[in-house]
């Protein structure tokens, strides 16, 4: 089976890698890779190369990112996506198209593959953002998607509330904790090596994205999440470099001017790659932002989460997950929380145990794509 799988974004990618690994070893696959998006920017750290470093052959490269601020520019941004897609997607001619996620870089990959009539395997579907339009894209993808991977039960029923067929909605956990159940993690002296930082004190991991659909301006919130770090002067801070929505551009040249007044106690990058965002938010005191990672992944590893804000609401959460307001004085008594004495680790993590890779695979493996996908009625007494 030749299965092409997608990635427009650091996250993506990283949370990926071991299905990628799992395809790749597999002779019964023949892996294809369609890189996309954030990846090939200079301005979000050309990503690409990581996956190449890791051994990953990139079949497609297409460019996509216009170097825009707006959401005219990301609404574009879209079109010369699908332009791209068809040409490559028609030289690749998959049997099918692995998606992950809500981007709008995934979007146009979706609805490229379904004009081509290439089946798309769509993971994480059913989850709810609603602070960002991620969330009508997520559902839009699932409706142009065939088979689906759901991170929980809770989500494997919203996705059939959409009309998907039972027999393709699948619940298989959240794939990045298979990073956590399989993968290898970095020491302090390693992380600060790699980093050619010193990390010498406790510290915090944040990342923050700009809210794309409640009233949240990404400026305003930020700088009140960078007002809040300086009330813990006794704390360093790994930065990590927001997504390529629109108003994430405002966010790195910010992030770059704190970090270069603060060299001692802040550092900023545009990537980690998961693997080492991972072994750093092990050792850390907390993650600070509004990343999905901080509400699926980061409670497995016995974190506390704050998470700022709008973007990730309504999405299932663990008790070690702390919600505040975009504020100095809720962010800093959600950190005080945090880091004192009363914090307690997730009990369980909602979404899974970290065998999701291998049970796609089987999935995969069992399946036979039908061209005409008929829509699934939920009978109502």
């Amino acid at each position: 089976m030749k299965i092409c799988v997608f990635t427009g974004t650091r996250a993506e990618y990283g949370l990926l890698y071991w299905l990628l690994k799992d395809l790749q070893s597999d002779p019964y696959f023949e892996l294809k890779l369609l890189v996309s998006g954030s990846h090939l920017s200079p301005e979000f750290g050309e990503t690409y190369s990581q996956i190449e470093m890791d051994g990953f052959y990139i079949d497609e490269k297409v460019e996509m990112l216009l170097s825009s601020n707006s959401a005219v520019g990301t609404a574009k941004s879209i079109g010369v996506g699908v332009l791209g897609f068809t040409d490559a997607l028609s030289r690749l001619e998959p049997d099918g198209l692995i998606l992950l996620g809500d981007r709008f870089e995934a979007l146009a990959a979706a609805q490229t593959a379904l004009i081509l009539r290439i089946p798309v395997i769509h993971l994480h579907g059913g989850e709810i953002t609603e602070g960002a339009y991620d969330d009508s894209i997520r559902h839009a993808i699932t409706k142009l998607s065939y088979l689906h991977a759901t991170s929980s039960e809770e989500h494997r029923n919203r996705v059939i509330q959409l009309g998907e067929a039972p027999e393709r909605v699948f619940n298989t956990g959240a794939i990045g904790l298979d990073h956590i159940s399989r993968g290898k993690f970095m020491t302090l002296a390693e992380i600060s090596k790699s980093l050619n930082f010193q990390i010498n004190k406790d510290y915090f991991v944040v990342t923050y994205h700009p809210v794309t659909l409640a009233d949240e301006p990404p400026e305003v919130a930020f700088l009140a999440l960078l007002n809040a770090l300086d009330v813990f002067e006794n704390h360093q801070v790994i930065l990590t470099y927001p997504n390529a929505d629109d108003g994430g551009r405002k966010i790195i040249s910010l992030i770059e001017e704190y970090a270069a007044s603060r060299t001692d106690r802040i550092f900023a990058i545009p990537s980690l790659g998961h693997a080492r965002y991972l072994s750093a938010v092990k050792h850390s005191s907390g993650v600070i932002g509004n990343s999905s990672s901080g509400i699926i992944e980061v409670p497995s590893l016995g974190v506390p989460t704050i998470n700022v804000g709008s973007r990730q609401s309504g999405r299932l959460a663990a008790s070690s997950v702390i919600n505040c307001e975009p504020s100095k004085s809720a962010i800093v008594s959600a950190v005080s929380s945090a880091i004192g004495e009363g914090y307690k680790n997730a009990t369980s993590n909602p979404y899974g145990q970290g065998n999701a890779s291998r049970q796609i695979i089987d999935i995969l493996k069992s399946v036979k794509f039908k061209k005409i996908k008929k829509f699934f009625d939920i009978k109502v007494n």
